[in-house]
């Protein structure tokens, strides 16, 4: 097989860079190692900047977000029961949209099938050659039968685990990492949300956050240990854990029932440096990790693939490479920017054993400097719902 770029990963990022070059009369396969339905039964984060709704649309797979998504245009945190309303729309103009991944991707698959576009699933052993040459190629089993495909690009979009960023040698990549001691017990529950924004709450027990799918599906965290077990987890200590790190009168108005998923998510922040190796690219979560307390994730992927799909319209329409060589350090740049929010809404909001009284102290002082500040308030907006490319 031949084509233009060959994408590794059909999860959001490598779909949406497959729909940015198909757009462009660019030809690309996407391999995926996992079967469709699998990719779509992954609960992911549902928070997107209008960027990334502004891409979506444009991309052609926006409508059914404009129907379901439900635009939020502030946030609400809570410190030891003590409230304070961020308010997006007054403090910088501009608004979120809580759309779940899940959804995201299904809308970006369905385009793609509707096209005709090249995606393979359940490719088994796939193993990239030669990116650091003119010749890239990328190798794997399907039904047990080897195949090959030759191309321009490899853009790899497999995520934190898969084989792209693997497949870089070790000495030419650095890493950046920091593991928390904690991770995040998440709960899906078929109930309205307890608000109508999401709660980011800081409790003495640990952080806990209210979030939602729907206006009849809400998603609920607690801050766990890092060794925890979801076994250990009914779902009745779940939910009276979870009420007590809330302020009394969310905790009452909160309506309860059976879980549907119940998980633990671990949090570290983690970057890779290069994103280029020759002719292999690398975008998402094969690029760098950051804590959900920000909402980043899904949001650098979309910023990555447009970055990467627009320096590869340019190579192909004008014969120029400047966007692609200019790619690595383009991205790395908000990427940074938006590890630090990561890292500072993670910092003030969860508890840190080791830190002590001093450090719940200065969180303290943090939130209530943030709860009398214009300017702090502004700063967390314009992090929140999205720095320029």
């Amino acid at each position: 097989m031949r084509t233009q770029v060959a994408i590794i990963g059909a999860g959001p990022a490598g779909l949406m860079l497959g729909r940015l070059l198909e757009q462009a009369g660019i030809d690309s396969v996407i391999l995926e190692r996992k079967s469709a339905e699998y990719v779509l039964s992954r609960i992911r984060a549902g928070v997107l900047e209008q960027g990334s709704v502004d891409m979506l649309r444009n991309a052609g797979v926006g409508a059914r977000m404009d129907v379901e998504g439900i635009p939020h245009q502030g946030i609400e945190l809570s410190y030891d029961g003590k409230n304070q309303r961020i308010d997006f729309m007054e403090r910088i103009g501009q608004q979120v949209m809580v759309y779940g991944q899940t959804e995201v991707t299904h809308d970006l698959m369905d385009v793609r099938n509707a096209s005709g576009a090249v995606t393979i699933y359940e490719a088994e052993d796939v193993a990239l050659h030669d990116f650091d040459s003119p010749h890239p190629r990328v190798t794997w089993r399907k039904d047990g039968v080897a195949q090959e495909l030759t191309c321009d690009f490899i853009a790899g979009c497999d995520g934190y685990h898969g084989v792209s960023r693997a497949s870089v040698p070790a000495q030419a990549v650095k890493t950046f990492e920091r593991v928390y001691p904690f991770g995040w017990l998440g709960v899906l529950v078929d109930q309205p949300p307890v608000s109508d924004e999401l709660i980011y709450a800081h409790h003495e027990r640990g952080f806990a956050l209210c979030s939602m799918r729907s206006h009849t599906r809400s998603r609920y965290y607690v801050q766990v240990g890092a060794d925890e077990k979801v076994e250990n987890w009914s779902d009745e200590r779940f939910w009276d854990e979870l009420r007590s790190r809330l302020n009394p009168d969310t905790a009452e108005a909160m309506k309860i029932g059976a879980s549907i998923e119940k998980s633990i998510a671990p949090l570290r922040s983690f970057v890779a440096e290069p994103l280029r190796f020759g002719s292999l690219f690398l975008a998402g979560d094969a690029a760098h990790i950051v804590p959900p307390t920000g909402a980043k994730g899904l949001n650098l992927a979309m910023s990555d693939v447009k970055a990467l799909g627009a320096a590869m319209i340019e190579y192909y329409g004008e014969r120029s490479p400047a966007a692609i060589d200019d790619y690595s350090n383009k991205v790395l740049q908000r990427i940074w920017k938006a590890e630090r929010f990561s890292w500072w809404m993670t910092s003030m909001m969860h508890v840190f054993p080791e830190s002590g009284t001093f450090g719940l102290r200065i969180q303290q002082a943090e939130f209530n400097y943030l709860a009398g500040s214009v300017a702090a308030q502004q700063s967390l907006s314009e992090n929140y719902c999205g720095l320029p490319d």
